[in-house]
């Protein structure tokens, strides 16, 4: 079964599978979720609905505030259900989100390549522009290829979490938060992201001179940020976000930047004051400074 955390890193802790298990994380999901405002019968039809829609090849399961369906194996399905979207979507609610999605969002896992672009084309006429998956606000979807594991699908699944939650967020929080989530692990009870790929990424930016000041990062448009030839603005909001989680500032940071983005809502003035520092420039060179001795090693 794919998993997303690092190879030889603790897996996250979840406890049996039995009806106790369930009855947990009901109640778990009803004191932390918040006020989404669907309905059991909601979910009841939509679950129909989605099975009709996928026919007999497919299992499908309810994982609030999401609908699941994929063609994996049930051993498969029922893990990534129970120890990738039911553990990140707890982890998550724990540490950020207050408020739940008021629609009913579906998650297609498809097991391979060819049942990913097969049934992204039939379902929602678009051919897939990543091999690994996405997410389309428009169809309340997040369409995936699982077969390339559960990175992408951990990431995608912060999107509508946190649409929900501060659909103001900027395009710089809103990718740095979900790409720290990569991979990730459970450390002390809380979800804790861990170096990924974008690291040798951003490094490699820094030598050959690509580096997006955090003034042009934070306070630049959302078509300066997703037009980056280089993935530098993506690199540099995940070791942001890497950054605020190592200082644990980074809930600190979310809850002021929400409560307060009417008033700063770049984040600029949030994070000088969450991290104590006079300029963006003294933030900048201290965070600098705490990238260079990283290295990934896959």
């Amino acid at each position: 079964m794919a998993r997303w955390w690092q190879p030889g890193a603790a897996e996250p802790t979840v406890t049996g599978s039995g009806p106790r298990e369930e009855r947990r994380w009901q109640r778990a999901q009803r004191e932390t979720v918040g006020p989404g405002g669907i309905s059991d019968a909601e979910f009841a039809a939509k679950i129909e609905q989605v099975r009709r829609e996928m026919g007999p090849g497919f299992r499908a399961a309810i994982v609030k505030p999401f609908v699941v369906t994929s063609n994996q194996s049930a051993e498969d399905f029922e893990g990534i259900c129970r120890h990738t979207i039911r553990w990140a979507v707890q982890m998550f609610n724990k540490d950020f989100f207050s408020k739940g999605p008021d629609k009913i969002i579906t998650i297609y896992l498809f097991r391979d390549k060819e049942s990913y672009q097969k049934y992204a084309r039939s379902l929602f006429g678009q051919q897939p522009t990543t091999p690994y998956g996405y997410y389309s606000p428009q169809h309340e979807a997040l369409v995936m290829n699982i077969g390339t594991g559960t990175g992408t699908l951990v990431h995608e699944i912060v999107h509508p979490l946190l649409a929900a939650d501060f659909p103001a967020a900027p395009s710089w929080f809103d990718e740095g938060l979900a790409s720290l989530y990569e991979q990730c692990r459970e450390r002390d009870g809380r979800i804790a992201g861990m170096l990924n790929w974008r690291l040798p990424v951003l490094q490699k930016g820094l030598r050959a001179g690509h580096f997006v000041s955090l003034e042009k990062l934070l306070a630049g448009s959302r078509e300066e940020f997703y037009e980056d030839p280089q993935g530098m603005h993506y690199a540099e909001a995940r070791y942001l976000c890497y950054y605020l989680q190592e200082k644990h500032l980074l809930r600190k940071f979310y809850w002021e930047f929400k409560k307060n983005h009417l008033a700063a809502p770049t984040g600029i003035k949030t994070l000088l004051k969450v991290t104590g520092k006079d300029s963006l420039k003294e933030l900048e060179r201290e965070w600098l400074e705490f990238l260079a001795p990283l290295s990934y090693n896959r």
